[in-house]
């Protein structure tokens, strides 16, 4: 019986005239995830219209302490424009590091390797930059900030990134239209979008600002943390909706999460496990399913 790593050595030589590319295609996935996706393409000219298409994300061998204890220990993993990725794992396993790490948090001190959004280094960015160069992450437990009104934060991070772009700032009569029209993706009541940033706000409502936030920004990547953690099924619908209204064919989203209900609103292309501080299995949407039905003692079975 042919093994995956012999469909994969296979398919290497036989298309050896355009395997530099396909090779740094195949750094980030672990074997067996490119073995299953090579299935699903019928010609070399489909492989390398999906190898060259444009990279937005790209982390390489990525290790991060968190007081001097490691976490991630060597992440791979590479997004393109257009698509969505979710990342589950067990509890410890490094997800909100990761994200935390990608965004800049200081908590996190990265020890190697490296994070490109569209071709830029990252790890050395201030956090507003990163965020400026079109990176958005959305909080697990998103915090309060009595004092400041939603219209004068968002104007200010709005502004703060066109400035950033080399473009005018928006005027008071553009802002307010702009906020309008992204309230609505997201089903924000005026009143929340006139107060203080989250302030008394409910669980569903702080992660529907969340979203709102995200559509003012427009970033070319989000990462979403456990964004349904707390939500009942309707605000998750809603939430999940509006991150679908957002999609793009340039931008990308990396959804972290436990459940497949979630996934059930925001469809992935691909999912990854990661365990024990590095991306150990990936493969598409079914994979999220079969963790649902089988949980995630026969991954930890494969890797320790």
């Amino acid at each position: 019986m042919t093994s995956i790593n012999d469909v994969t050595e296979d398919f290497l030589r036989e298309n050896n005239g355009f395997s530099k590319i396909v090779s740094k295609f195949v750094v980030p996935l672990p074997v067996r995830a490119f073995a299953r996706m090579m299935r699903g393409f019928s010609n070399q000219s489909d492989i390398l219209k999906y190898t060259m298409s444009d990279i937005l994300l790209e982390v390489e061998n990525l290790h991060a302490n968190v007081e001097g204890k490691e976490i991630l220990k060597g992440v791979n993993l590479t997004v393109r424009e257009g698509e969505v990725h979710a990342i589950m794992g067990p509890n410890g396993s490094g997800k909100s590091t990761f994200s935390g790490v990608l965004a800049g948090n200081p908590a996190y001190e990265v020890t190697a390797g490296s994070a490109r959004l569209h071709g830029v280094e990252l790890l050395g960015l201030a956090p507003e930059t990163r965020a400026h160069e079109g990176l958005f992450l959305s909080f697990q437990y998103p915090v309060e900030i009595p004092g400041v009104s939603m219209v004068n934060f968002m104007r200010a991070a709005v502004n703060a990134k066109r400035k950033y772009l080399g473009e005018e700032a928006l005027s008071a009569s553009e802002f307010l239209k702009l906020m309008r029209q992204k309230r609505e993706i997201v089903e924000l009541d005026n009143k929340l979008a006139s107060r203080s940033v989250n302030e008394g706000f409910s669980g569903g409502e702080k992660k529907r600002n969340e979203i709102f936030q995200m559509a003012m920004l427009e970033p070319r990547l989000a990462i979403l943390d456990e964004t349904d953690s707390g939500l009942d099924i309707d605000a998750l619908r809603v939430v999940a909706g509006g991150v679908n209204k957002l999609k793009t064919e340039r931008n990308a989203t990396i959804v972290i999460t436990h459940y497949q209900r979630l996934l059930d609103y925001i469809k992935p292309d691909f999912v990854h496990i990661l365990y024990k501080g590095r991306i150990v299995y990936s493969g598409g949407p079914e994979l999220a399913l079969e963790l649902e039905e089988r949980g995630y003692d026969w991954i930890k079975e494969q890797v320790d």
